[in-house]
């Protein structure tokens, strides 16, 4: 016996060994072995395409998001536009009232100085009529008691020399 001269019941014994293994892993083993390897397949192509999905999805609502982004933007943009010219209207608003107060304030002020001027000029001449009337008295050496007639003659002087004195 040798290796190419087999003896024919073992080898028939082992090719029906043979046999019954390969009948038993080709109906049990070769079979699970499939649904193996097909739902590997179908988890790594589902996943494949779930991925790609998913990529779709998110590149969707990345540009919804830029999309509002943008429109965020703009109306931000315009909310700024809007306020600075508000800001403007209400600075041109205030300058305004501001310019008529102060044009107010002038004029009464003017009125009031005219005011404390004619005040200020009628005590004057009560004063200077008063000084007046008493140097005339001690220079004639009496004093004057006719006011009446001081006052006429004071108003006579200060009527002349407001209209000598240029205005």
């Amino acid at each position: 016996m040798g290796p190419l001269k087999p003896n024919l019941i073992e080898l028939m014994v082992t090719l029906i060994a043979f046999l019954a293994v390969f009948a038993a892993l080709a109906r049990v083993l070769l079979p699970r072995i499939d649904q193996t390897l097909a739902a590997r397949e179908d988890a790594t192509v589902g996943m494949s395409e779930r991925a790609e999905a998913v990529r779709l999805e998110a590149k969707r609502v990345r540009s919804e998001y830029q999309a509002e982004l943008s429109a965020a933007r703009h109306e931000a943009s315009q909310i700024r536009q809007a306020a600075h010219e508000e800001g403007l209207t209400l600075l041109a608003a205030v300058r305004s009232e501001g310019q008529k107060a102060r044009e107010e304030m002038i004029a009464s002020a003017a009125v009031q100085l005219e005011a404390d001027r004619v005040i200020a000029q009628a005590e004057l001449r009560e004063h200077v009529l008063g000084l007046a009337t008493e140097l005339a008295g001690r220079i004639i050496g009496e004093p004057l008691t006719d006011m009446e007639r001081a006052r006429t003659v004071a108003d006579a002087f200060f009527a002349a020399t407001e209209n000598d004195s240029p205005s």
